[in-house]
């Protein structure tokens, strides 16, 4: 990564709601600054239709959260995001995701899975390979989930998808 495109915003640029935000986040993962919101944040409210809409599905959405977590973890290894991959290895512990497992997830869905957690890591691939999921793979996920749950998993992978394209294009910086 170069420099950043957009540099994190202090006080004044990020208004008082997103500082707050901002700064007890960077406080709770346990850095000086977290760069994706202290960056995004720059938007004003853009940012908090944002942090809304990706709270719903993590972490207050309806997939049980060990398997969002590898839903996250995998968009973040197929798209190259090392930002999202350092956050979410913390995230993924708190769900139950271990090294070994996180070294599974980033093999993928042939890394000797359980039918479910492989058909995930599949849709994953699929998804942001080919914008597409096979008939396969939307039946082998249908067996396991229900319609608001399959949209919920299409807008998760899409969501961190994105943000893997936010994260590049403005060049923010890891956390360290």
């Amino acid at each position: 990564m170069t420099t950043p495109r957009i540099d994190p915003g202090n006080f004044r640029q990020l208004g008082p709601f997103n500082w707050v935000f901002s700064k007890g986040a960077a406080r709770v993962i346990g850095v000086p600054d977290a760069h994706i919101f202290s960056t995004l944040g720059r938007a004003k409210g853009l940012f908090r239709g944002w942090l809304y809409f990706s709270s719903r599905m993590m972490p207050f959405g309806r997939l049980p959260r060990h398997h969002s977590e590898m839903v996250i973890i995998r968009t973040a290894h197929v798209r190259g995001c090392q930002y999202e991959l350092d956050h979410h290895r913390r995230l993924g512990r708190r769900a139950g995701i271990d090294d070994a497992e996180f070294e599974r997830i980033l093999a993928g869905p042939d890394a000797d899975w359980a039918d479910l957690e492989a058909a995930l890591l599949r849709g994953v691939d699929e998804l942001v390979e080919t914008k597409d999921l096979s008939d396969v793979t939307w039946k082998e996920l249908s067996s396991h989930f229900d319609e608001r749950e399959l949209i919920e998993f299409v807008l998760l992978v899409g969501q961190y998808d994105s943000l893997a394209t936010t994260i590049g294009t403005l060049r923010i910086q890891r956390d360290f």
